[in-house]
């Protein structure tokens, strides 16, 4: 089972200043940047997903998070994926890289964005290993698995669409020699509609399908859509589980013969989430999860900013316990200062960024708030790791601030996740 992280643009600057929060004198945005893969060794992934709505975003439909500028398009178009990702060495060799329409960017189109002939030039041109047929997004899943004449227009509308496109889109690479490998795009309403597409995918040819729609179904209802695609299709029929939200469960699936997945979710949650935004490994093949400690510079943050301009805060004196934070936690990561210490320091600074008209309101979050950073710098878990990254920032791993950091925590947590997940499938071999 392969786990492949989906591109989001996400590099660093691999001479970034971290005491003086800055980058690299004349450092040049991509170009001077590095991607996880070559940051850390092992490589934290199996490869690389591209969603080409990213990458040529159609017109009228609403710009992604990820968009690349029509120079980088060409660029990619021109030297092809794996160089522009810069996963060409050897030592990436055996890594997919994957392309898809990335269909929640025309989710709300009538049709997709993307003809069949296109979305093959896109893939074919640009050299991916592996490619998925036009899809149309049905979030529906009905765990009763209604009729077809039970559902409304639209969802019958984007499950045939799907079809079509997808028998269409695979007519195309067979005439064109097959440059990659073609993926299957199912979608469907109920576990039943999604295993019938499987069947007929897998009867047009298809020997590897990608299902879509899991983003916003629970676990158990996961069970049940590949329970019942599995039933229907054959044993060696590969799998793909498209945006798989619930990464962290994915031991839990491994008895569905799923070839690979794809998932965001260890690096964003590095800095998407309350409190899990650190990845530990432990001795059972279990993950636990630290908050980041909080220390945001006061000139930019938001909230600081806003309390500043009304006249709540004082700016300098915003800036004056910033840098006593940073130095807390730096003497305490050299054994130079005690616990409680960091942890008051911490605090006179986060009162701020807690700051509610509720006082019962700011002062219950305070102590949670002061829970998870005692509970993290006890345990000081980036001390014990030994991935690259740690290794070679230390304690501003652990530091909740800018891309840079916040980044590079979560490069930490792909490489952890990547090993859990190996691990998994070592347990159950």
């Amino acid at each position: 089972m392969k786990f492949l992280y989906s591109d989001t643009q996400d590099y660093v600057d691999p001479e970034y200043d971290f005491i003086n929060d800055r980058n690299a004198a004349g450092r040049r945005r991509y170009w001077d940047d590095r991607y996880a893969h070559e940051m850390m060794r092992p490589t934290p992934y199996d490869g690389l997903l591209v969603a080409m709505s990213a990458v040529r975003p159609a017109p009228g439909v609403a710009s992604s998070k990820v968009r690349y500028s029509t120079a980088e398009q060409q660029r990619l178009l021109r030297d092809g994926v794996r160089k522009f990702l810069r996963l060409d060495g050897p030592q990436y060799k055996d890594a997919m890289v994957m392309g898809d329409c990335g269909a929640f960017a025309y989710v709300q189109q009538e049709k997709p964005s993307y003809s069949p002939m296109e979305v093959f030039e896109f893939y074919a041109d640009a050299g991916f290993t592996h490619g998925v047929s036009p899809d149309h997004i049905i979030f529906a899943c009905e765990t009763d698995n209604p009729p077809r004449e039970a559902m409304e227009e639209d969802i019958r509308f984007r499950y045939d669409l799907t079809l079509e496109n997808a028998r269409e889109f695979l007519r195309i690479c067979m005439a064109e020699g097959m440059p990659f490998e073609p993926m299957g795009a199912v979608q469907g309403w109920s576990p039943q509609s999604i295993a019938q597409a499987a069947k007929q995918l897998e009867d047009m040819g298809y020997r590897y399908l990608a299902i879509g729609g899991l983003v916003p179904l629970k676990v158990d209802v996961i069970h049940q859509v590949l329970r019942a695609l599995r039933d229907v299709i054959k044993p060696e029929t590969d799998i793909h589980l498209l945006g798989f939200a619930k990464a962290d469960s994915i031991q839990h699936f491994t008895g569905y013969g799923i070839t690979s997945f794809d998932s965001t979710s260890p690096l964003i949650r590095a800095f998407m989430d309350e409190k899990a935004n650190y990845y530990v490994p432990q001795a059972d093949g279990s993950l636990e999860y630290y908050a980041a400690i909080r220390i945001p510079q006061a000139t930019e943050n938001s909230r600081l900013m806003q309390g500043t301009k009304q006249g709540i805060f004082n700016a300098e004196d915003l800036v004056q316990r910033e840098k006593r934070t940073l130095t807390a936690m730096r003497a305490f990561d050299k054994g130079q200062e005690t616990l409680e210490a960091t942890i008051e320091a911490v605090m006179d600074y986060q009162q701020f960024l807690t700051l509610s008209g509720d006082s019962d309101k700011h002062a219950k979050s305070l102590v949670k708030t002061r829970l998870q950073v005692e509970r993290t710098l006890k345990a000081a878990p980036w001390k014990h790791c030994r991935c690259d990254i740690c290794a070679a920032i230390g304690v501003e791993v652990i530091i909740f601030r800018s891309a840079n950091r916040n980044r590079r925590r979560g490069f930490h947590n792909l490489g952890v996740y990547h090993q859990h997940v190996q691990r998994i499938l070592e347990n159950t071999q």
